[in-house]
């Protein structure tokens, strides 16, 4: 069965091996009275997900992702049935072999928004970033006070001068080129982060990746992975918005901000939270996303975070 695991290369390695995995799940399964459902893995993430039959997805954490498991578990709890679009429903969560936990949730109907992007209509993408901009507002509108024991941080400041402590070093491990290094310390010390005059409940990982949607008539159908959800600074989520929902599209970032009815952030904010970020990667941002006319970050904040 699945071994202790204590660091993210013990997980890496674990989570490429199905042959390990798959006996494991179908214990799992067994015990939660789904034994004989067809499993199929999913493909994205760094954590173990399947797809249990029709109805059911189970999701495993190691030792060292507990906090996450109960993370999820708590946000799942109280989000179902509150946002326009379908977010799962927990149905169980708790301990397996091994420090390993898992969280048993409904599947949710639907395509992978960033996977059919490319074939839905103009007009159906411009109503889905509406949907989204509708969703992400309602999220944001939540009292996120139940869930302030389960999420964090306590000092959102505190946490935001941490990543400004390490964003170079977490630049560098990514492979991100000098020439955009060493303008780092300079931009986050030009870019007011003040506290939040009001705090929310935020994904966190708000993305096309995280959205469901529907090819009969192109609607979202569904929001999901909630494990590193925290409560803090609106503008921390259009971050996600900006690079994976709107993808660099002036146009289509100002659609979503009226739908979710608020003024832009300033482009500056939200590329110092991009720097900022629990997860960035500027290298394969560049990669990923329109160039800027000239390699600056205050270029690159135009061009991925303007609403035209």
């Amino acid at each position: 069965m699945l071994p202790l695991i204590e660091t993210g290369e013990e997980l890496e390695a674990v989570a490429r091996d199905e042959a390990l995995l798959r006996p494991a799940v179908a214990d799992l399964c067994e015990r939660l009275g789904l034994a004989g459902k067809r499993m199929v893995r999913f493909d994205e993430g760094s954590l173990p997900v399947y797809a249990i039959g029709d109805a059911h997805v189970v999701k495993l954490y190691p030792a060292f992702d507990r906090e996450e498991c109960v993370r999820e578990e708590r946000v799942l709890s109280y989000l179902y049935g509150q946002l326009p679009v379908p977010t799962p429903q927990l149905h169980s969560a708790g301990a397996y072999k091994n420090g390993w936990n898992y969280v048993l949730m409904s599947r949710l109907p639907g395509a992978s928004l960033a996977e059919e992007w490319q074939r839905i209509p103009a007009a159906d993408q411009d109503r889905l970033v509406t949907e989204a901009g509708e969703a992400l507002a309602s999220l944001h509108a939540l009292n996120p006070a139940p869930l302030r024991t389960a999420l964090g941080p306590a000092d959102w400041s505190m946490l935001v001068n941490a990543q400004r402590a390490r964003a170079v070093e977490q630049q560098q491990e990514v492979g991100l080129p000098e020439q955009w290094l060493e303008q780092i310390p300079w931009f986050l010390d030009t870019v007011p982060l003040p506290p939040p005059t009001r705090r929310v409940l935020l994904h966190t990982e708000f993305m096309r990746q995280h959205l469901l949607v529907s090819p009969d008539g192109w609607r979202l159908t569904g929001l999901f992975d909630f494990e590193p959800a925290m409560i803090g600074d609106p503008a921390y989520d259009f971050v996600c918005v900006g690079l994976f929902v709107t993808c660099g599209d002036p146009r289509l970032l100002k659609r979503f901000y009226e739908a979710y009815g608020r003024a832009p952030f300033a482009p500056r904010t939200l590329m110092a939270y991009t720097l900022l970020h629990l997860y960035s990667n500027l290298t394969w941002y560049l990669r990923e996303l329109p160039a800027p006319p000239k390699p600056t970050l205050d270029a690159l904040a135009e061009t991925w975070f303007s609403a035209g």
